[in-house]
């Protein structure tokens, strides 16, 4: 079976020779940590920083024992089109900065820091912003799916290339259609405080965002499906939970939201499309059932480090329709062998529950361990090959 086919299998809960070891990347603190280590040359250091489906991510992935990075993406250009001209606001005391994002955030950085920066400001305050500098940087054209090319593990297509791979029914690597993002958007854009008084202060332009940014993800992926690029699993990026459930109402998230992912998850079942997973961090728990409603049903990733996140409860409670992919429990990667053993055979029952996807939430951070990354491939493979 191609890496392709074994992904898809397991998802469907149908059978497959072996179970796909995959993974969602590396930050940079971790490559730097092992080519400093001697695990790593500097080149392959360098050319693994181009990131997710480049060649040197995958040689690096291969070494460990990973078969490729689940977040293979085609990618329509969902946002700000152009983005803002980023640049240094401000230079504070102890090396920290205020920076302009692309988004129009403002954020606090440090060079130091390997987690996401703070925001502190927001250009999005009121209609007139709105209008005269955000919405005419979201409008639809051709051209954010058409000049949108794939990387898949140690090969780069243009459109041509990229059509013709994914019309290939025995193409090797699974890739994801990415539709955009629904509501995560609208969060980087006004920020948390930003969007939670807007819709109370103007709730005709709180939905007017998210409307439009929705319009651009179900035109992109229309497009993108009427061109041929058809992916093994639609996707959607969110982000819009922290530890103790989600950083927007469920009820209005419901009301105001649902409808759009229910609009482009029922275009993409059209083109066959039958896997739809959606990247949300935190603990999603209020929000799964307004997903699975909508025609969302792989979980990815399954946060187990903060509070034991585990894709049996949600399976009780929902039953097959809800699938996943994460759980993984990264943290064993700083320890030692046992930890790594306990956690595989921790992950026996979800496996055998099927429709799930072991894989470490998030990418790898500075303190896991290259043995025990490469250990952890050696014994999901004599676990479950």
């Amino acid at each position: 079976m191609t890496h392709r086919q074994r992904l898809l299998a397991v998802l469907r809960a149908e059978p497959y020779d072996r179970l796909p070891v995959v993974h969602f990347g590396f930050l940079e603190a971790t490559l730097r940590l092992w080519r400093d280590q001697g695990h790593l040359t500097d080149d392959e250091y360098r050319a693994a920083l181009a990131g997710d489906g480049s060649a040197g991510e995958a040689h690096v992935a291969s070494r460990l024992g990973f078969d490729h990075n689940y977040h293979t993406v085609f990618g329509p250009h969902g946002g700000l089109r152009p983005g803002f001209e980023g640049r240094v606001l401000e230079e504070l005391p102890g090396g920290y900065r205020k920076v302009l994002t692309g988004n129009g955030a403002i954020q606090l950085q440090h060079p130091d820091n390997q987690s996401i920066p703070a925001d502190v400001g927001h250009l999005l305050k009121t209609r007139a912003d709105w209008e005269e500098q955000f919405l005419p940087k979201l409008q639809w054209c051709a051209e954010r799916v058409t000049q949108c090319g794939l990387r898949v593990p140690n090969r780069t297509f243009d459109q041509a290339g990229a059509k013709a791979y994914l019309a290939d029914p025995d193409h090797e690597y699974p890739v994801l259609l990415h539709a955009g993002s629904l509501f995560g958007a609208v969060r980087d854009l006004l920020g948390v405080e930003g969007m939670s008084y807007l819709q109370v202060d103007d709730q005709d332009l709180f939905v007017e965002i998210i409307d439009t940014i929705a319009e651009i993800s179900y035109r992109n992926t229309e497009l993108a499906l009427q061109l041929g690029f058809v992916g093994d699993v639609g996707h959607f990026w969110e982000d819009i939970c922290f530890k103790t459930g989600p950083l927007v109402n469920p009820r209005v998230f419901r009301d105001k939201v649902g409808p759009h992912y229910r609009r482009i998850t029922g275009l993409m079942a059209q083109y066959g499309i039958d896997l739809v997973s959606l990247d949300c961090d935190g603990m999603i728990d209020a929000l799964l059932p307004i997903w699975l409603e909508n025609g969302v049903n792989v979980m990815f990733p399954i946060e187990v480090g903060t509070w034991d996140a585990h894709l049996t409860p949600w399976r009780q409670q929902y039953g097959d329709q809800v699938k996943g992919v994460g759980g993984t429990n990264k943290k064993v990667f700083a320890h030692d062998y046992a930890a790594v053993d306990a956690e595989v055979e921790r992950l026996r029952p979800m496996v055998a529950m099927g429709g799930y996807l072991p894989c470490p939430d998030h990418r790898l951070p500075h303190d896991n361990k290259w043995e025990n990354v490469q250990y952890y491939c050696e014994r999901m493979r004599a676990a479950f090959g």
